[in-house]
């Protein structure tokens, strides 16, 4: 089915008959973008970004703000970006909102939809216009469907597998763009955690940004701990949080060692965020956590971190509906009792019925009480599946890098500092 003007059966009890929008004026012309779904469906639209097109998994993001952190999270490899917000590229883009850590490699999702055509920029900070910065990127898009009726397809049907394609002369192979939809396996059993890790080694010294100032290093003064990043697909104010609290950071790629590690005497050891299939990524990644586990360095993950520190205390993750990915997600806290606004992207999820004896279950989701954090009993070792680094985001969660710095303290012989500034 070829849809010009978006049209999609709706949700049961959202009414009768079909769910489309009013047809945009250039749907008069020929599109210049398509959306092809797995199951065949064909959606017209306008073409924005790079040319080309990619094979990927379609998710929505509900986030109001933060499109540049949100387009170039590492954890968003293998994913075409769906914003619900319908106005994205009116503040521009800039050189300062960019998540990962190596931008020349481009990792970050690879396709993204808006509901209406980008605008000129209206931002001070603006450097560039985003229809450039997309094409700079290689991220393939497509403006002016009803991302609403997309999205709602999303929550009934699940995150589909699809092809995005731009061709600004329009001329489009449909059968094999559904072909290759059909034929691609998805996400799970993936690991992209190779393709998002730094290469080598690298020391990370940039601290937090300052309104109007930007970003300034830390000193070697100001350093107080050691802290060692395995980078699965890391965003950069994640380690701009380290900083801020006066850690130096080494960060490692994905498939380094527990003697790598180690041989760096780290104070505490992060497990970052990152894209892809935590089982495939695990299959390297988990015995090297084991072993780190058992020297009884303090531990922190995030995201993917938080799924692969699951399986290697005995859990088991699995594939989610639709996912989550937004900035306005309730998460509560067991720990303190407090329920806090998050940042979240992840399509895959600890289950919480597979926790074994010996591991608490920390966080939960209040849209459907999935997982989002654990510690580990008796051991400086906890982790969170949503996004504490708030980039774009709320900062309730902050307070857990404090958390971490405590047992890195606690193990130091040192007295906590209180983990809410």
């Amino acid at each position: 089915m070829v849809l010009g003007a978006l049209a999609f059966k709706p949700a049961p009890g959202a009414g009768n008959g079909i769910l489309m929008t009013s047809t945009p004026a250039w749907t008069t012309e020929k599109p210049t973008a398509l959306l092809v779904l797995a199951d065949g469906t064909v959606i017209e639209g306008k073409g924005i970004g790079a040319t080309g097109k990619v094979t990927a998994e379609v998710c929505f993001n509900t986030a109001l703000t933060g499109y540049q952190e949100i387009l170039t999270d590492p954890s968003y490899l293998g994913q075409i970006v769906t914003f619900t917000f319908p106005h994205i590229g009116n503040i521009g883009a800039n050189d300062e909102d960019i998540e990962d850590l190596t931008p020349a490699a481009r990792h970050g999702a690879v396709g993204t939809i808006f509901k209406a055509d980008i605008t000129e920029p209206s931002n001070y900070r603006a450097a560039k216009h985003l229809d450039g910065w997309l094409k700079a990127r290689g991220i393939i898009g497509l403006s002016g469907i009803d991302t609403r009726a997309l999205t709602a397809w999303i929550r009934e049907n699940g995150a589909p597998n699809a092809v995005i394609a731009h061709d600004p002369n329009g001329v489009f192979d449909i059968e094999t763009l559904k072909a290759e939809a059909k034929a691609w396996s998805g996400l799970v059993g993936l690991d992209l955690a190779k393709v998002a890790s730094s290469g080598q080694s690298s020391r990370w010294s940039e601290k937090p940004w300052v309104w109007n100032e930007g970003y300034e290093d830390l000193t070697e003064g100001d350093v107080k701990y050691h802290i060692v990043a395995l980078d699965y697909g890391v965003k950069r104010n994640i380690l701009r949080l380290f900083t801020g609290l006066g850690c130096k950071v080494t960060v490692m790629p994905a498939t380094s060692s527990a003697d790598d590690v180690l041989a760096l005497k780290p104070d505490g050891i992060f497990l970052s965020n990152g894209p892809g299939d935590p089982a495939a990524t695990g299959e390297y990644a988990v015995p090297v956590i084991r072993t780190l586990i058992d020297t009884g360095i303090p531990i922190f993950g995030i995201c993917l971190g938080h799924q692969m520190l699951g399986l290697a205390v005995g859990a088991t993750t699995e594939k989610m509906h639709q996912g989550h990915h937004g900035a306005n997600h309730p998460v509560k806290d067991h720990t303190t009792g407090k329920v806090e606004i998050v940042s979240m992207n992840h399509g895959f999820a600890v289950a919480s019925a597979s926790l074994p004896d010996g591991v608490e279950e920390t966080h939960i989701s209040l849209f459907d009480g999935t997982n989002c954090g654990l510690r580990l009993a008796g051991k400086p070792v906890f982790s969170v599946q949503h996004h504490p680094e708030a980039s774009p985001g709320p900062q309730d969660s902050h307070y857990l890098f404090r958390r971490f710095i405590n047992l890195v303290r606690e193990k130091k012989g040192e007295a906590a500092i209180p983990e809410r500034a």
